[in-house]
Parts: C-alpha cells; sequence; structure tokens
C-alpha cells in the first residue's frame, strides 16, 4: 500500500464494534470513513478459530474475519499491503507488561501501545502491578513509586475496549511485595522480607483492598493474583509464632482464602503455577518433574482458579509440552505465560524471544493450549528501552497466527510501528556470545559465554570486575566484543532515529559508551602491566574524558527515552547508577595520576585480579557488577 493512500471504510456497512475500533485507530493511522483512497470492505464469517483473511482488488481491500481480534488483524495487514489467510487457536492472545520494577509506563504511551497491539492480532493485557495502584487506606501503597489511579486504569480500560481488548489485573497477594514490606506500616502483614503472613486478618484487609480496587477499575472480571516464587513461605515471623508447617499447607490454605475472597467480588482469579510444582522437591526446581505433586495437595487446589505456566527458558518444545500434560494432570489447561526478552537487556533481545517463544508456541498448538501472553519483565530496573520490544510483540503475534515470514513481519511493524524491523532486531544483538550463536537448554541460566552488555555497560572501570570475568573466560574478549560492537554500530547508525518504535539514537549511544569502556579498560590493564607511564598518563588525560562524555551522552539519551515513555518515577536509580559511573571513572584518572606522581606505590584496585583459574561469575545485575561488597 503507498504510503500517502487511505484506506476508507463505510460506517454504516461494520458492526458497532468494529466501528468504533475503527474511529479509535484513525488518531494515528491512514484509516477514514470518508474521503478519497483504497476502499477498506469487511465480512463476518463464521470459523471455530480466530481467523483473519485479507484480499486486494482493484481499488479495495476485503477483511474477512469471525471476531474483532481477527478484524483488527486485518486490518493491520492491510495498511501494510499484505494480503492472505490467518488463523490461530489461541482466543486469548496478549502481553503482560511489568511496570513494577521502576517503569511505570504513560497512560498516554499505553494507548498508543494498545493501538499497536490490537493491530497485531492481541486481545489482552495485563499490567503487572504489584504496589504500582493506589490503595487509599494505606499510605505507602505505591508512595513515589508512580502508583496509577484508579482512574488512569479505569480510562485505559476504556480504551482498550474500544480496540476489543481485555485488560486483566495482575498483581501480588502473597510474594514479591517487598516495595511495601520496608515500611512499619505493613509490620502486622509481614512473614518475611517479601512474603506476607499467612492466617493474619490483617493481611486479608489488606488483599480485600487489592481486590476491591481492580473490581472497580476494570470491567474484565478476570484477575491474576500471582503467588510466584515464594520460597521462604512460612519460614519468617510465621515460623517464630506458630511454628513450621508444610508450605503446600500454607499455599493451599491462603488460596483457598483468596479464591473465596475473589467469589465474594464475583472475580475469576487466575496463579503462576510454580509453587506447586517447586514445593515438591527439595531444590525448589519449577521444572523438575522428577517428584510428584501429593495427592492430598492436588486434591485441595481450587477448582475454579486458572494455573499459569511460565516458561520463557526452554529451547525444545517438548519440555514446554511435558509441563503443559503436567500441569493437565493437576486437572487444568494451563495459561501459558511466554517472554518478549526485555529484562536485564538495555534493547529487546530477538534472538532470546525467537529460540524460547518458538517452540512454546509449537508447543501449545501441540497440546490444545488456547490462551497465551507473553510477559516483558523489567528485572534489574527496567532499563530495557521498551519500545524496541514492539518488534517483539509483532514477531510474536505473527508466530501466533502461523506468519514465519520475517519480511511480512518487517512490512507490518513499519506500517504499524513506524520502525526498520531489521534495524531494530539488529540492535538486540547488544548481547551476544563470544563462540556466535549459541543455543544451550539450560533453564534460568545463559550460555556461559554469552555477553551481557548492561553488566560492561556499568563495570566499575577501576575495579573491572565484569571485564576480567570475560577476559579469565576468553583472553580475547574485549577484542572479540570490540570488533562485535564496532560492526554493530555500522549497521544501525545511518538508521539512527527517535521514530514510533525503539530509539536508534539511543542504542547508537549505549554502543559508543560501551566501545569506549572495552578501549578503557583494556588499555588500562596493558599499559598498567607492562608500566608504561606514557601510556597511563594518556589514559587519564583522554581516554576517561573520552568514556565520561560518551557517559553523558547516553545518560541524556536514556532520560529522553525513559520520559518519553513513563512517568518520571524510578528514573532516579538509572541517573544514580550513572552517577556514580561518572564518579568511578573520575577516580580511575586521581587514582592514575597519583601513582605517576608517586604518591602511592601502586593501584591496589588493578593489583586484585584474579588469578586465569578463578572460576567465571555470570553477573546479571547492577548490585553484582557495580561492586563485590554486600552492604546490608
Amino acid at each position: 500500500m503507498s504510503g500517502n493512500s487511505k484506506l476508507i471504510w463505510n460506517c454504516d456497512s461494520v458492526e458497532p464494534a468494529l466501528r468504533t475500533m475503527l474511529e479509535t485507530l484513525e488518531c494515528e493511522y491512514p484509516l477514514a470513513s470518508r474521503g478519497r483512497g483504497l476502499k477498506l470492505k469487511f465480512r463476518r464469517v463464521d470459523r471455530p478459530d480466530v481467523y483473519s483473511r485479507v484480499s486486494r482488488s482493484t481499488g479495495e481491500f476485503l477483511v474477512e474475519y469471525n471476531s474483532l481480534q481477527g478484524a483488527a488483524r486485518g486490518v493491520g495487514g492491510a495498511l501494510a499491503g499484505l494480503t492472505g489467510e490467518e488463523i490461530t487457536p489461541f482466543k486469548t492472545l496478549g502481553i503482560m507488561l511489568d511496570v513494577s520494577r521502576n517503569m511505570v509506563m504513560r497512560v498516554d504511551h499505553l494507548k498508543s501501545w494498545l493501538r499497536r497491539l490490537a493491530l497485531a492480532g492481541h486481545n489482552m493485557v495485563m499490567l503487572y502491578t504489584e504496589d504500582v495502584y493506589e490503595l487509599e487506606e494505606y499510605a505507602h501503597f505505591g508512595w513515589m513509586r508512580g502508583a496509577y489511579t484508579i482512574e488512569e486504569i479505569q480510562e485505559l480500560d476504556a480504551y482498550a475496549a474500544r480496540l476489543g481488548i481485555e485488560m486483566i489485573g495482575c498483581i501480588q497477594t502473597l510474594g514479591h511485595l517487598e516495595q511495601i514490606l520496608q515500611w512499619s506500616e505493613f509490620s502486622p502483614v509481614r512473614d518475611t522480607a517479601s512474603v506476607l503472613m499467612v492466617d493474619a486478618p490483617e493481611t486479608y484487609r489488606l488483599i480485600g483492598s487489592m481486590l476491591d480496587f481492580w473490581k472497580a477499575a476494570l470491567t474484565s472480571r478476570r484477575i491474576h493474583i500471582g503467588m510466584d516464587e515464594t520460597h521462604d513461605l512460612g519460614r519468617g515471623r510465621f515460623l517464630d509464632h506458630f511454628g513450621y508447617e508444610r508450605a503446600f499447607d500454607l499455599f493451599n490454605r491462603h488460596l483457598g482464602k483468596v479464591n473465596a475472597m475473589c467469589a465474594e467480588r464475583g472475580l475469576a482469579p487466575m496463579i503462576w503455577s510454580d509453587m506447586y510444582f517447586r514445593l515438591s522437591n527439595p531444590n525448589q526446581e519449577y521444572y523438575n518433574l522428577d517428584n510428584p505433586i501429593p495427592d492430598d495437595v492436588r486434591r485441595k487446589i481450587p477448582a475454579g482458579v486458572q494455573l499459569v505456566y511460565w516458561d520463557y527458558y526452554h529451547e525444545r518444545s517438548e519440555v514446554y509440552a511435558a509441563m503443559i500434560r503436567a500441569h493437565k494432570e493437576l486437572g487444568f489447561v494451563p495459561v501459558m505465560g511466554s517472554g518478549i526478552w526485555t529484562w536485564t537487556k538495555l534493547w529487546y533481545d530477538h534472538n532470546r524471544t525467537h529460540s524460547t517463544a518458538a517452540p512454546c508456541i509449537a508447543a501449545c498448538r501441540a497440546e490444545g493450549v488456547t490462551e497465551l501472553f507473553f510477559t516483558m519483565w523489567g528485572d534489574d530496573g527496567a532499563y530495557c528501552n521498551y519500545d524496541s520490544a514492539l518488534a517483539g510483540i509483532a514477531y510474536t503475534a505473527d508466530l501466533a497466527f502461523g506468519t514465519e515470514d520475517l519480511n511480512r513481519t518487517a512490512e507490518r511493524f513499519e506500517a504499524v510501528c513506524g520502525g526498520d524491523f531489521a534495524v531494530h532486531i539488529a540492535a538486540g544483538e547488544l548481547d551476544f556470545c563470544l563462540d556466535g550463536p549459541a543455543s544451550p537448554d539450560r533453564a534460568g541460566v545463559y550460555p556461559e559465554r554469552q555477553v551481557i552488555a548492561s553488566a560492561l555497560l556499568w563495570d566499575d572501570p577501576l575495579q573491572g570486575i565484569v571485564f576480567d570475568s570475560y577476559k579469565r573466560l576468553d583472553p580475547e574478549f574485549d577484542l572479540k566484543t570490540l570488533d562485535h560492537y564496532e560492526e554493530l554500530l555500522c549497521r544501525i547508525m545511518p538508521e539512527s532515529e527517535n521514530g514510533l518504535a525503539g530509539d536508534v539514537d539511543h542504542a547508537v549511544n549505549m554502543l559508543r559508551l560501551l566501545i569506549r569502556k572495552l578501549e578503557l579498560r583494556g588499555a588500562l590493564e596493558a599499559a598498567y602491566d607492562a608500566g608504561d607511564r606514557i601510556a597511563l598518563r594518556e589514559i587519564a588525560a583522554a581516554m576517561v574524558p573520552a568514556a565520561v562524555a560518551a557517559l553523558r551522552k547516553f545518560d541524556e539519551s536514556f532520560r529522553r527515552q525513559w520520559l518519553a515513555c513513563a512517568k518520571p518515577f524510578g528514573l532516579e536509580r538509572i541517573q544514580a547508577r550513572n552517577a556514580g559511573l561518572a564518579a568511578r571513572l573520575e577516580e580511575l584518572a586521581r587514582r592514575i595520576q597519583e601513582f605517576l606522581d608517586g604518591e602511592i606505590d601502586c593501584i591496589e584496585e588493578l593489583e586484585a585480579r584474579l588469578p586465569a583459574s578463578a572460576p567465571f561469575e555470570c553477573f546479571r545485575n547492577y548490585r553484582g557488577v557495580s561492586s563485590v561488597s554486600y552492604i546490608i
């Protein structure tokens, strides 16, 4: 379709829900109910699965569909000039956006995402909100965290409904509540630092307030009540007060109470399923099927609760299929939670997404799973450029609709998101394997030789914790990484843009900073080890200021892309990291000068490197890369 062409639809010939959707999309896309352009016609058909077919004849596109989801997918195809038939068995297809790890997406920006999601064929969105919503009874709940008001959630819900998208609250009612449990206000409900106190009346008063908020905020009666990764359930204040009780019993008793509270409010809950599998084996491994879940535990799982199986790590469809069958043996066809890789990433990681989502989708098709969503976590600070993940949203939706042609994905992405798909995928190669593509199937574990860009970026320049770890792993690590990043910079720099998708200019700044830091550390170690005082003087006078300048540009573009997408709360955490890195770069120059001036006999931090025989550590969070000191 020509970039200047409009698609003209007849408001008298479409059903009311479709008319509302088209009117909502007109604010951004070349769609209109009057004027000149290509005609856009619609025909509803009777099909069992979600169906979308786009055909083109002289002067018009015809979209055949059997649901609003299929119609929206068809409109997205017509905008891209794509024709053909698409079918998906997934009657629920959506995303779960983590807004609890610093980044809280603004309402206006989330609306733009809802438009893109609809045109990709999604019909569900979860907002993962641990405490990022306001509860009037609790002053510290979401305080200084960018908490959504009930009016904001209601506004989003109404907007999503216009696009045929169900919004579902995704909260926590047992664990992952560190943010509130740090406050004395919540002392009565604290079992451990992250887990609520089972059986405490105050716990259920708090949960009642949570459920009341979401019942009033959303029209959907479905709600995700969390309850994952409560590894220390019953091991804190509960143990002190009541003694030891089997975690299975605590978990089921608590779930039964919360389930009853949901039923009183007309809500249908779902939970993450991992604890049922973890508690059945001594190492609390989710994907270990060698230890059966006790029969008495199975019998007490409330029948009205949906189980959500999350897995974004495995790369073989057989693993997913086996876990799905294990859920069926519990009496539940699970909702599947796959992943679009945004966590511990500076940019959407397409390779990781492809290697895990594709086999997951294949297993879901084979095992009859009809509800699928893709998590987008923000672990370690939500520093990913989130709009870059729109490429992953387009890609995984295409897989769900049976489309594996990346050229078609690229055309839809350009029409719907306004970005260059190939450039966005390339920028995701900030994380790469030193030996080229690799895909070991070890749940939750990165390939050992995987270079993690965020770890390198915040690596302390004087201590070189991450640099030296990789150097022990591969003596040519820095040269290989520099070659890779410089080649990658050449690939994406001509396309640098601040478009409707990811901020490629920000990715350019990331690469330039990474290159400067790698060059600096490599030159520093070589000069110090050789006793080259001239080289050390040049490092302090030129290379350190160059790295600081690159850091300033990165910090500025980070701020720009953050505020274009999110509320300001949480930005302070990343700015503090960047400021700390700047201070440490300047400290490096001072230490070099003190050494050159004879004020110190050696630079102790450079003397403290580990021997080559030391085991490799894979650093994946800021706390590990900025210092080895563990401060409580």
